[in-house]
Parts: structure tokens; C-alpha cells; sequence
């Protein structure tokens, strides 16, 4: 019998693509498509596997992807094939969960390309090079919220100092 070590390296790659398959947001953790053309080719490989079901994960290209659509969005949660599909949901949640939150349940295209900055934060505490950090969408918000104001602050006062 095959055993895999188990790994705190769960998720692969995030994306997010809009309803043609284009992509609005992608972050890779590995380099199991090195190449912008590679990635692209799997993002419209995988959207038309996709993009004309209601199941919420498949077996793709060796992976594992737990995906869900919302009105002109798809978001996207890659993990290898012997991921556990409930880690890979949990982050998937979590990511729709903050932005509806943070978007004011308006999570469509238009408002989520307005608020690109607050997609990164987010992202980046759910997961951090692949290791799943956060899966309480309350705290993520809370901590986007902190480090936006952060920001806020940082522009100010270099402004100040002009």
C-alpha cells in the first residue's frame, strides 16, 4: 500500500476566473505550472470542465478542485489528488465567505475588481505559501480590515511628511 507523509502544503494554487474562464486573480503555491502559458492553459481547462456543472469538486489534470460559482465569478481551490477535498472546501468557503463580507454580499465582477487590494489580504491569510492558515471568514475580515487601516495610516503620514 502507497502511504503519502502528510503535509501542511495542502493547497496548490487559488483562482479566479470570470464567466468567459479569464483570469481575474491567480495565486500558485508551487510549481506544477511553472509558466504563465501553462497556468493559463490549465485555468481554461478547468473552467471548461467546469463552468456547465453543479457538482462542487472534480479530479483534474491529477488534482484535486473544489470550485463554486457566483453570478459572473468562479472561484477555484486546487490541492493534489490526495488532498482531503474537506481541507480544500474549508478554504473555499472561507474566501467566498470573507469577500461576500467584505463586498457587502455584491460578489460579482465589477465590485471585486474594485476591490482587488482587499482579494490579495484575504488570500493571503487563508493561505500562505500553500500551508491553510485561516478558515474563519470573521477573522479574516477582521484582519483585512486591520491592515487596510495599516496602510491608511502609512500613506497619511508619508503624506504628511512631504
Amino acid at each position: 500500500a502507497c502511504t503519502v507523509e502528510p503535509s501542511l502544503y495542502t493547497v496548490k494554487a487559488v483562482l479566479i476566473l470570470d464567466n468567459d474562464g479569464d483570469r481575474l486573480y491567480a495565486k500558485y503555491y508551487d510549481d506544477t505550472y511553472p509558466t504563465v502559458k501553462e497556468q493559463k492553459a490549465f485555468e481554461k481547462n478547468i473552467f471548461n470542465k467546469t463552468h456547465r456543472t453543479d457538482s462542487e469538486i472534480a479530479l483534474l489534470e491529477g488534482l484535486t478542485v473544489v470550485y463554486k460559482s457566483n453570478i459572473d465569478l468562479f472561484f477555484y481551490v486546487i490541492g493534489s489528488s490526495h488532498e482531503n477535498e474537506l481541507m480544500l472546501m474549508a478554504v473555499l468557503n472561507c474566501l467566498f465567505d470573507s469577500l461576500s463580507q467584505m463586498l457587502r454580499k455584491n460578489v460579482e465582477r465589477r465590485a471585486l475588481l474594485e476591490n482587488m487590494e482587499g482579494l490579495f489580504l484575504a488570500v493571503d491569510e487563508i493561505v500562505d505559501g500553500g500551508v491553510i492558515l485561516e478558515s474563519d471568514p470573521q477573522q479574516v475580515v477582521h484582519r483585512v480590515a486591520l491592515r487596510v487601516l495599516q496602510s491608511a495610516k502609512e500613506q497619511i503620514k508619508w503624506s504628511l511628511l512631504r
